[in-house]
């Protein structure tokens, strides 16, 4: 296999490695019950950027995970704060307290701790998945987006443009560099997402399903089994999520085709599903949050392997097509 390292000359004036610290633009996304200090230290170790992810956390657990990332690498390293999760504030003062020197919001309004973000010199990235909230993050402060597309798993945005369609957009759009999301496991991804703009990629389901990843083996192994077609944009009258289809995805269906109140979606989807399914490995009535791109991942690596891989199939594919020279 070959070493991140021999690829890193290649990023040296990249903006957003040198914006970051970091060797190579791979990202591992801050997924709920996938993205502890473990993982986010394996892929910050390889020369991407690792964040851990702070929805499935309360703030001491952060705390934790933040302090054992800095022990296990001394690479740059991040925090995702999804913000319509009730421990949005808290998590950014464990943030803060903690040092942490990279943070990406998502899932709410970038404005709502704008100020103090920008008071205490955070390097901040936002989740968007349009045009329109890419520049209003851009407006609120933040130094790079994340453009994610309907294609991600997990919250997603209403509008349904696919990452071919919205990075472009979201590059001609803003004046701070773009980081791809949605659909991305591979240098090939990987490629496409660089021929549209995009300085960086971020890639969730292909990390939730790596060795490193805290969720249950079963949970992994439904997103190495699942097909073409397996995974739906649901609940969009609430939060849209995208989800493996399973028991509890038909109760969804069922509930939304008798004009459920939005209440009682709430309530079904709020019996702590997405721990039943992706940290315990309920595979029906569990939430098991995936990306379409599941249908591409076939086996559970080491997240070292995930970086290297995506990496020489990236430059494969570049030399195939005389990008570099």
């Amino acid at each position: 296999m070959i070493q991140t390292n021999s690829y890193a000359r290649f990023f040296e004036n990249n903006p957003l490695c040198r914006l970051m610290g970091i060797e190579v633009p791979i990202v591992q996304a801050g997924m709920v019950w996938c993205s502890g200090w473990r993982l986010a230290a394996a892929v910050s170790q390889a020369g991407g950027l690792g964040l851990i992810g702070a929805g499935s956390m309360d703030p001491p657990t952060l705390e934790h995970h933040i302090r054992s990332a800095r022990e296990a690498t001394q690479r740059p390293f991040g925090v995702n704060i999804p913000l319509l999760y009730k421990h949005a504030e808290a998590h950014l003062e464990v943030c803060l307290k903690e040092k942490v020197p990279i943070l990406v919001t998502s899932a709410g309004n970038p404005l709502a701790f704008s100020e103090k973000i920008r008071a205490a010199g955070l390097l901040w990235g936002h989740v968007v998945s349009s045009v329109r909230f890419a520049r209003k993050a851009v407006e609120a402060g933040c130094h790079f987006v994340v453009a994610e597309g309907f294609e991600a798993g997990g919250h997603n945005g209403r509008e349904e443009t696919t990452t071919l369609c919205l990075i472009p957009m979201v590059v001609d759009a803003v004046q701070v560099p773009v980081i791809a999301a949605g659909g991305i496991s591979d240098g090939r991804s990987m490629a496409a997402a660089f021929a549209l703009g995009a300085q960086a990629v971020q890639m969730g389901t292909r990390f939730a399903a790596s060795t490193e990843s805290s969720a249950h083996p079963a949970y992994k192994q439904a997103v190495v089994a699942s097909g073409e077609g397996d995974t739906d944009l649901t609940l969009k009258r609430l939060t849209p999520v995208r989800m493996i289809k399973n028991a509890f995805y038909k109760k969804v269906l069922e509930a939304q085709a008798r004009c459920a109140s939005e209440e009682e979606l709430r309530s079904l989807l709020g019996q702590g599903r997405s721990r039943r399914g992706i940290f315990e490995g309920d595979l029906e009535e569990g939430e098991l949050e995936a990306g379409q791109v599941s249908a591409r991942i076939r086996e559970v690596i080491p997240a070292a392997e995930i970086v290297q891989r995506t990496l020489q199939e990236f430059f494969e594919v570049c030399t195939r097509l005389r990008l570099f020279t």
